[in-house]
């Protein structure tokens, strides 16, 4: 599966723009603020139907218009085609459409083309907080099980009625009987998702550990653990238990939502005891974890997109890195820098290798032969 074209309208800084992809390495060349990064946020939106740096739609949409629309061709490994377009209009619902029929539930399109983003941010798995690192959870088995964004959409709305009810009571004892309702129907989802998670952690580490060892050269001994409240008790239990905290807290202080991935270096916490490189090497693996394991439980090949890593890495991270993935098991690339050359000295010793390079500048994004032609004219 590769994304063969994409076409934006009034998204981000970009006016209008249309451009045709390789199916392996596409790079976007240009300073900083010229609006790389933003073509791979219109790529990921493409994919999981939100952006990954903005959780609010109407931000999407260039200063001082009132709508934005996406569209983009995939080329599936069958040989069909699906076309993807993307509707956005302030304090509107978005619409998304796949090959001219909208969807009814946004969240079917989750998973259908699985992609991983690496940007500079990523390095808050790490150093932040356990919201964080749910997200990565969340966002890799959303893509692999429809059922899990369902739930998941379920809990949070649920654990939302509660926390609220829980306020409204302000300390008083519950006598309308609201959260012991919420408390049953919550059950379902918190056990699912625990579960999905608590099986995730096992196969994912293996992958993690893979790729870091690609990265570093085995240098040191990496993992991860899963911690959930759910672990040591059942969901009844610890809602029982921690009824008394809630009322006086006026929040839900128990469940999924409280749930972490501990990553270890040597046996100790990864955060103390790691230097940048590692921590910056572990995060890579963590990507590349997500990208294995969403090509295996997807069947398909997902979209690999890198934001700005080469100016973060040392080179000799960034070469280990691009050898592993302009190998022949990794697809479709997407690469954004500020050096015009410097992708294509690494691309040195890959002459195999069917690349683009686009240079952007001030929202605008053209492939060399474009920009040759238009200095040609002038």
């Amino acid at each position: 599966m590769h994304l063969s074209s994409l076409k934006l309208t009034q998204f981000k800084n970009y006016e209008r723009q249309s451009l045709r992809f390789s199916p392996r390495l596409n790079c976007f060349v240009g300073f900083n603020g010229a609006g790389k990064t933003n073509l791979l946020e219109a790529i990921y939106y493409l994919c999981m139907s939100k952006g990954y740096g903005s959780a609010v739609d109407q931000y999407n949409i260039r200063h001082g218009d009132r709508v934005a629309r996406l569209e983009g061709l995939f080329d599936l490994d069958d040989g069909a085609q699906d076309k993807i377009v993307i509707k956005l209009r302030k304090r509107q619902r978005k619409i998304i459409e796949r090959n001219g029929t909208p969807y009814e539930r946004i969240s079917e399109h989750i998973g259908r083309y699985p992609v991983v983003i690496v940007t500079p941010d990523d390095i808050s798995l790490v150093l932040e907080g356990s919201a964080t690192r749910r997200r990565l959870l969340d966002n890799s088995l959303s893509q692999t099980d429809p059922q899990y964004l369902t739930q998941l959409i379920t809990y949070n709305k649920l654990l939302e009625n509660r926390n609220a009810q829980l306020k409204e009571l302000d300390g008083r004892e519950d006598t309308t009987g609201l959260l012991d309702v919420y408390n049953a129907q919550m059950a379902e989802p918190a056990n699912y998702i625990f579960e999905k998670r608590r099986d995730f952690v096992a196969p994912f580490t293996e992958l993690l550990l893979e790729a870091y060892a690609a990265i570093s050269g085995e240098r040191e001994e990496v993992g991860l653990e899963y911690q959930s409240q759910l672990s040591a008790q059942g969901w009844e239990e610890l809602l029982a238990e921690r009824s008394e905290k809630d009322r006086i807290l006026q929040r839900t202080t128990g469940g999924i939502h409280r749930d972490d991935l501990v990553f270890v270096q040597e046996g100790h916490p990864l955060k103390r005891v790691a230097s940048q490189g590692q921590l910056k090497s572990f995060v890579l693996s963590l990507k590349l974890a997500q990208y294995r394991l969403l090509e295996r439980s997807t069947a398909r090949t997902p979209i690999l997109l890198l934001d700005d890593i080469f100016d973060k890495l040392d080179h000799e991270r960034v070469r280990q890195l691009l050898e592993l993935v302009m190998s022949s098991a990794f697809g479709q690339l997407f690469i954004t820098d500020t050096d015009p050359e410097r992708v294509t000295s690494l691309i040195g010793d890959h002459p195999e290798m069917e690349w683009e390079r686009f240079l952007v500048a001030e929202g605008v994004a053209r492939n060399e032969a474009e920009w040759k032609q238009l200095l040609e004219e002038e």
